[in-house]
């Protein structure tokens, strides 16, 4: 897998998992709501993790410089 996020793309996707979590820990979102959103959490934080989207794949979109 090639990288295909730059460091912008990762740091927002995972402040957004971050306040996800932090709403559902706190109550703000419950039931099955709560658990979409953590998958969806979930997933930001894995790809942000490997600095790869099967979705930018997809679409043919590189967020991350050039080499």
């Amino acid at each position: 897998m090639k990288k295909n996020m730059g460091v912008l793309d990762r740091t927002i996707r995972i402040f957004i998992a971050l306040v996800a979590g932090l709403l559902v820990y706190l109550g703000y979102v419950t039931g099955v709501s709560s658990f979409v959103l953590l998958a969806v959490s979930g997933i930001f934080l894995l790809t942000s993790v490997v600095s790869f989207c099967p979705l930018y794949g997809l679409l043919g979109v590189h967020t991350c410089p050039a080499k």
